[in-house]
């Protein structure tokens, strides 16, 4: 399997409409599409929440709903365009719907949902702290769809933020390496991440992290596939990882407590109830059913009972 497909695989990672970004600047042809019988809206509440009903988000829909507020052009789904508002509506325009926040809704809407609501809501999150400008602190107009925000004082460009971070999973042998915070859960586990720093390669950040959390020397390091992650700005950046050696050295202090797991520790560790890893929603669950898979031929799914 590719990293293309291993990509598709990943939660909030498929959303199958065309952004028509080459678009956005033109005014003509964005009041067109507004204007369009097929026009949907994507609506949230005060909280952030989306309607959801049968497993779907729930659109508002031209003809039915005129809006009077502003709202960021998502693209097109489908031919039709799809907008996501930035002013909260009132849930009483979806009386059978069920208010969802993006982690609660995408274990239960469909794949190309998720990957909508999550997109909407990191171009609010961006919006929401991009209020002033970085450079002389006067206050920013989005234009473009919401896509670019103005500076209405010395008339820079702000761009949606997106913050790149790694995350990996080690191997040694038989075992891989897994950390866990003290915040968690009791007994969960996950693989190793962190930010990418300035001037930074991937490869490089992958090596630092590894040896700053866990005093482990990463050797080789692959490419397993990518995730948008909109808490509030993040692209996880996924890899397979192999180490030199298993003596383990907690430096940094961000783990609590860091270990070599071997395929049965991780099935007796599942089974048993000493043992949790991470939601399915997350990279880190895909990266370990993926070394499960192809070091033990083993489901992780069937383990946890994840569907």
């Amino acid at each position: 399997m590719s990293s293309a497909d291993r990509t598709r695989l990943n939660t909030f990672a498929e959303t199958p409409l065309d952004r028509c970004g080459e678009y956005r600047a033109n005014a003509e042809w964005m009041a067109a599409q507004c204007a369009l019988p097929a026009a949907r809206w994507l609506a949230f509440d005060s909280e952030g929440r989306a309607p959801v009903r049968d497993n779907r988000l729930c659109l508002l829909e031209a003809g039915k709903f005129e809006p009077d507020a502003p709202a960021n052009f998502l693209g097109c789904l489908d031919c039709a365009p799809l907008y996501a508002l930035r002013e909260p509506v009132a849930q009483t325009l979806f009386p059978e719907a069920r208010w969802l926040d993006l982690r609660t809704a995408a274990a239960e809407i469909e794949r190309r949902d998720a990957g909508l609501f999550a997109y909407a809501r990191g171009l609010a999150n961006w919006q929401d702290a991009t209020r002033h400008c970085a450079y002389c602190g006067a206050a920013v107009l989005l234009i473009d769809g919401g896509h670019r925000a103005s500076c209405i004082g010395c008339g820079r460009l702000h761009f949606p933020r997106t913050d790149a971070a790694i995350i990996v999973i080690v191997e040694q042998g038989d075992a891989c390496l897994l950390g866990r915070q003290s915040l968690w859960k009791p007994k969960q586990y996950s693989t190793l991440a962190g930010f990418v720093e300035p001037g930074e390669s991937l490869a490089d950040a992958v090596r630092r992290e590894v040896r700053e959390e866990t005093g482990i020397e990463v050797i080789d390091c692959d490419f397993h596939s990518s995730q948008p992650w909109p808490f509030p700005a993040s692209l996880m950046l996924g890899f397979t990882a192999t180490a030199a050696g298993r003596d383990i050295r907690l430096a940094d202090g961000e783990l609590e407590d860091a270990r070599w797991f071997t395929a049965h520790d991780i099935v007796d560790g599942l089974r048993d109830g000493s043992l949790r890893v991470s939601t399915p929603l997350s990279i880190s669950y895909r990266l370990i059913e993926h070394w499960l898979r192809t070091r033990a031929g083993l489901e992780l799914d069937a383990l946890t009972g994840a569907r």
